[in-house]
């Protein structure tokens, strides 16, 4: 976290804001899986750090999903308005692979032939409107995205993260690391 008082209190805001819509989806079941949206986001950030990702890929994993407690538009859009919230708060390294890993999805289904079959059955109906597996122009586009490999460790987390007896450590776990990747100077709302 920074020295100065302002970046202290922006942080602050930051994760008040941040832990009041985790508290918010504590009881939030996780579309039609077994587990609430918190507990998802919170084992997803939990396989990040088991896998040793770098901090801001693991609170790229832990918030992946904002946009579906943030108040917005829907599913089909959860990733871009997610990753438009964290923008306020968080760089390209965070907001990025947020952003992506719906696109990640799609593009797994059409480079890997076997991942379709790993899905739920909740991500394989969302998949249907999420645009469905990519085509080859949108896998080239992809593989360009300079976050794109980022957003598919993410997603490979997502999926596994599903476990309703999985136990993981709590939201205020990750405040810390939280606060060491806000940036100065940002603006966000989280209302």
């Amino acid at each position: 976290m920074g020295h100065d008082e302002t970046m202290t209190g922006f942080a602050e805001s930051a994760l008040v804001a941040l832990g009041g819509l985790f508290s918010s989806a504590a009881s939030e079941q996780y579309l039609g899986e077994e587990v609430t949206q918190a507990h998802h986001m919170l084992q997803t950030a939990a396989l990040a750090r088991r896998a040793g990702a770098d901090d801001a890929l693991v609170a790229a994993a832990l918030l992946h999903d904002v946009g579906h407690i943030h108040p917005g538009p829907g599913e089909e859009r959860h990733s871009d308005d997610g990753a438009a919230l964290l923008s306020g708060w968080f760089g390209a390294e965070v907001t990025e692979p947020v952003r992506l890993h719906v696109a990640a999805k799609r593009y797994l289904c059409a480079v890997e032939p076997a991942y379709y079959g790993l899905l739920s059955a909740e991500s394989v109906r969302t998949l249907g409107y999420q645009g469905g597996p990519m085509t080859a122009a949108q896998v080239r586009a992809y593989e360009a995205e300079p976050y794109g490999r980022d957003a598919v460790r993410v997603r490979r987390w997502d999926d596994e993260a599903k476990d309703p007896a999985a136990r993981v450590p709590d939201f205020g776990h990750y405040r810390e690391l939280l606060a060491g990747l806000v940036r100065e100077g940002g603006s966000a709302s989280a209302s």
